[in-house]
């Protein structure tokens, strides 16, 4: 594995970090988060003429063509930054989606104006049960010749309230659960945003009472449902990963500043072995992460075998060391760390979601034992 970071790969880091750094600042984000939507139109619309939306989409459908990779670099710079909106949910889940399962109607259709920033995406798999696996799905998908009636409730859509197009998991009379594409304005469809820990990204509960589909809106062929979403939660758990290892390199960063410039006793914080030692402990976790994200990011380019390995060892591994930055930062900062107006939160809130997202640690751990043959 070659994890090194080649000249435009660097160029693609630095532009997007200075841009993000300058773009969504503390206040900004506070301010999205505030919102029911936490979208802010002219950001997307400047990251979308940047080619962010279309990075990673094949260029036959509207893409830059680039790969995961690049994607990923992305993805840990809005990390740093806690970016708020709707890029994971489209751009990760949705695009991904379909790109693994779309039929080639649905992919010249939705990834064009996806890759444009014209089009968001969001993922349903889960029912009101609130379990990320396709057993527990009790929506149900009604066949009759062409059409197909959905009915059910879906929890933890990201940004479900706000996209155009939805791609929820029902069960069929046969017992199969597939994906369906459903228009969020169709017919039977209500969404609305729900309170949870992290506001910086906006979840919602969508109700399917009778909807009415086609059966060209199914992904894939019937029952292969299954093979998509285990396909998707591997890219989505890489993705993760790098974003969790973007907010544990904040999180130590933030710590060390303050280290240095918070005195007690006539001296720096930092000085103190104490306070050494949690930042020591907090860049053993960052390295530690970066390599488990950046070998998840070259085995989905270069090796789709060792993908299945390291996919869940990132996901794992990474979103629990950004929960342990993100709760040591809070430590070194002491008094004002512990007060929910500052910016430490912001990440720890964002760690957690991160650590439970697809499944905790446990699940992800467990996989990957299955596939090592543990």
């Amino acid at each position: 594995m070659d994890f090194g970071v080649s000249d435009e790969q660097s160029m693609l880091r630095d532009m997007a970090r200075e841009y993000l750094t300058n773009r969504l600042t503390s206040e900004k984000v506070r301010a999205l988060m505030e919102s029911d939507t936490a979208h802010d139109e002219a950001f997307w619309a400047e990251i979308a003429e940047m080619g962010w939306h279309a990075m990673a989409i094949p260029e036959e459908y509207g893409g830059a063509g680039f790969t995961f990779q690049e994607l990923g670099i992305l993805l840990e710079e809005m990390g740093r930054r806690v970016s708020p909106g709707p890029f994971f949910s489209t751009v990760v889940l949705g695009a991904n989606a379909l790109l693994l399962g779309g039929t080639e109607d649905q992919k010249q259709r939705l990834l064009p104006p996806v890759a444009a920033g014209e089009h968001r995406l969001a993922f349903a798999p889960v029912d009101a049960g609130g379990q990320w696996s396709l057993d527990d799905v009790t929506t149900t998908a009604v066949i009759d010749g062409s059409d197909v009636t959905l009915t059910g409730q879906k929890s933890f859509v990201v940004d479900g309230h706000t996209a155009d197009t939805l791609i929820v998991s029902a069960r069929d009379d046969d017992g199969n659960v597939d994906f369906w594409l459903v228009p969020r304005d169709a017919d039977g469809v209500s969404a609305h945003h729900v309170e949870t820990l992290d506001m910086t990204r906006k979840q919602a509960d969508v109700t399917l009472d009778g909807v009415t589909v086609k059966v060209a809106d199914r992904l894939g062929d019937a029952g292969s449902g299954s093979v998509l979403i285990d396909a998707l939660y591997d890219i989505a758990g890489a993705a993760l990963g790098y974003e969790s290892v973007g907010g544990a390199q904040q999180c130590l960063d933030m710590a060390v500043e303050y280290a240095k410039e918070r005195k007690q006793f006539g001296r720096a914080i930092g000085s103190f072995q104490a306070v050494k030692h949690k930042c020591a402990d907090m860049l053993v976790q960052v390295e530690s992460a970066k390599s488990a994200a950046y070998a998840a990011g070259w085995a989905a380019v270069h090796d789709a075998d060792e993908f299945l390995i390291t996919a869940p060892l990132a996901k794992s591994f990474c979103t629990d060391a950004y929960f342990f930055c993100a709760a040591e930062n809070i430590q070194v900062h002491g008094g004002i760390g512990f007060t929910w107006e500052h910016d430490a939160h912001l990440f720890f809130k964002r760690a957690k979601t991160n650590q439970l997202m697809f499944g905790d640690g446990t699940l992800w751990r467990a996989k990957l034992a299955d596939r090592l043959g543990i």
